[in-house]
């Protein structure tokens, strides 16, 4: 496998910092926008090349400040067709993260400069 290829996965820090979210409820928002993605996109090559060795599989975790950037990340992704899911929590519509298919590093990583690594 490629040591390029690698998922990049935003979420949104303000749910738990402002809104008290459980940090096990925000790690399941990113759970369900990693599955979904790759569920989309799982005859791409790229994510093919990713799932061919499960151990060595890496994603990169972002935090976005609130829904505003999340919004704003998932609507540059899009302008620019990089394949990618912005979770919605339901009931409540919540936009919660963005998860990219996996891709090589080098085609996406400007996208995703602005953020910091999630703590």
């Amino acid at each position: 496998m490629s040591s390029n290829v690698v998922q990049y996965v935003v979420v949104r820090k303000d749910l738990v910092k402002t809104l008290k979210w459980p940090t096990g409820a925000l790690i399941a928002q990113a759970c369900h926008a990693c599955t979904a993605v790759v569920h989309l996109f799982y005859s791409h090559p790229a994510t093919q090349e990713y799932l061919a060795d499960l151990d060595r599989m890496h994603k990169v975790v972002l935090e976005a400040p609130d829904e505003e950037s999340l919004r704003s990340l998932s609507d540059r992704l899009s302008s620019a067709n990089i394949d990618h899911k912005l979770w919605m929590e339901q009931p409540e519509n919540i936009p919660t993260c963005v998860a990219a298919r996996p891709y090589n590093k080098a085609e996406v990583q400007d996208f995703f400069k602005g953020f910091k690594l999630f703590r």
